[in-house]
This record gives structure tokens, C-alpha cells and sequence, in this order.
């Protein structure tokens, strides 16, 4: 558990210290922002690494918090659906919010299939797949693992934004009053029209089979069947 905690908190400072202050401005102004980007990358995978390396370990130990039962467990499958179905037309779309992709502001439209949705569409599918899984696993280990992931997630998007005004001025404050950072909000609002065609017939059937075969090997991959 302590490895588990610690890496944690080396994963969640990492990003809200490192990337998301004024902490970042000066590495990039000694580093250049090209090795910044590949020096925290490389930094953000040890971290994962480490987190999933470390809760493997810790698996079973510490008290277990809650057991919502089978219930829970069905629909945190549902709520993962959801997750990637948020997550991977996120990561197949282009968006402003994303590193190097700040040119779409320049293209007509630039609040297009999922951004319609969210602008963070990737951020929130990981929100969702975070909380799905600490319904169904209330153990200390899951909570901290877990609960480290949704908190960054969901503070994630504001941080993003608040670098992109900085960064990009009008351009981005008219991409961000077109879409939301709260799903569904500007389609609520009637800012947007959600469209499926436009996010992509494939990339939701490629969230789904991801989504299959994901469930399908998870007693493989990680020695715990959600279906039983």
C-alpha cells in the first residue's frame, strides 16, 4: 500500500504541479517545449507503470469500504461502455484541447462530432471508467488507484482550458463558449446538436470491439472476471 500511495501522489503532482502551474512555463523556457512534452510523457508512463505495478502488489491488503453487490458490478460494465465510448472517438478526434492540435481552431467549425458532446471527451471517459471501477471495488488499494485517476480526470479539463485561453486568447474562448466541459451541457443549452454520423460510425464500433475484447480478456490481463 505504501508503494500504491506513493505512487499516486507522484502521478496526481506530477500532472497538477508540474503541468498544470506556472512550474511548466519554466521547464519549457530551460528545456524547449518539444523536450518538456517528451520528458513528461515519459514521466507520465512511469507513473502508470508504477501505479499499476504497485496496485498489483497491494491487491487484497487494507480494509474493504464498501460491497455494493452484483448490481455494482453490472453497471460499472455499462458505465466502461460508456467510458470508451467517450474515450476513443476523444483520441480520433481532432481537438484543440489536445497538444499539437491547437490548428483545428483555424478550420471552419472546430466543435465537431464528440466536441459536440464535451470538449474533453477523452478526460471524462476516464472519469467514467475511474468511477465504474471503484463501484464495483471498494477495497483501499482500488480506492487509491482509482479515486487517483477520477480526481485528476475531472479537475483535468479545467487546467486545460485555463492553458488554452492563456496560450490561444479569443480563438479559444469562442471554441470554448460553442462547446462544454460538462457533458451534454452545451447540447442542453442548445449551443450544439449531437450528431451520431458526424462522431463516426467507426469509432464507436471500434470503442465497442476495444470494449469486447477488453471484458473478454480482463481475467487474462488482470486476473479478475467481471462477469463472474
Amino acid at each position: 500500500m505504501t508503494s500504491l500511495i506513493a505512487a499516486a501522489l507522484y502521478f496526481v503532482l506530477l500532472h497538477l504541479l508540474v503541468s498544470g502551474t506556472a512550474l511548466r512555463g519554466a521547464i519549457i523556457k530551460v528545456t524547449g517545449e518539444g523536450a518538456f512534452m517528451g520528458l513528461f510523457s515519459l514521466a507520465s508512463l512511469a507513473g502508470l507503470v508504477w501505479m499499476g505495478w504497485a496496485y498489483g502488489q497491494a491487491r487484497g491488503a487494507g480494509p474493504v469500504y464498501w460491497d455494493l453487490g452484483p448490481g455494482a458490478k453490472h453497471a460499472a460494465m455499462g458505465l466502461v461502455l460508456l467510458g470508451f465510448l467517450l474515450i476513443v472517438p476523444g483520441l480520433f478526434t481532432a481537438n484543440p484541447t489536445s497538444v499539437k492540435q491547437e490548428g483545428a481552431l483555424d478550420k471552419p467549425g472546430p466543435a465537431k462530432g464528440i466536441l459536440r458532446l464535451t470538449r474533453h471527451p477523452f478526460l471524462w471517459g476516464v472519469a467514467i471508467w475511474a468511477l465504474a471501477h471503484l463501484l464495483a471495488n471498494g477495497d483501499a488499494p482500488s480506492l487509491v488507484l482509482f479515486g487517483a485517476l477520477l480526481v485528476l480526470a475531472l479537475t483535468g479539463g479545467a487546467s486545460i482550458d485555463a492553458k488554452r485561453r492563456k496560450a490561444l486568447g479569443p480563438k479559444y474562448d469562442a471554441f470554448a463558449a460553442q462547446t462544454s466541459n460538462l457533458p451534454f451541457a452545451a447540447v442542453l443549452a442548445g449551443k450544439q446538436k449531437l450528431s451520431l454520423g458526424e462522431i463516426g460510425w467507426w469509432r464507436l464500433l471500434l470503442a465497442v470491439t476495444i470494449y469486447a475484447a477488453l471484458l473478454w480478456g480482463h481475467p487474462f490481463l488482470f486476473g479478475v472476471n467481471p462477469l463472474a
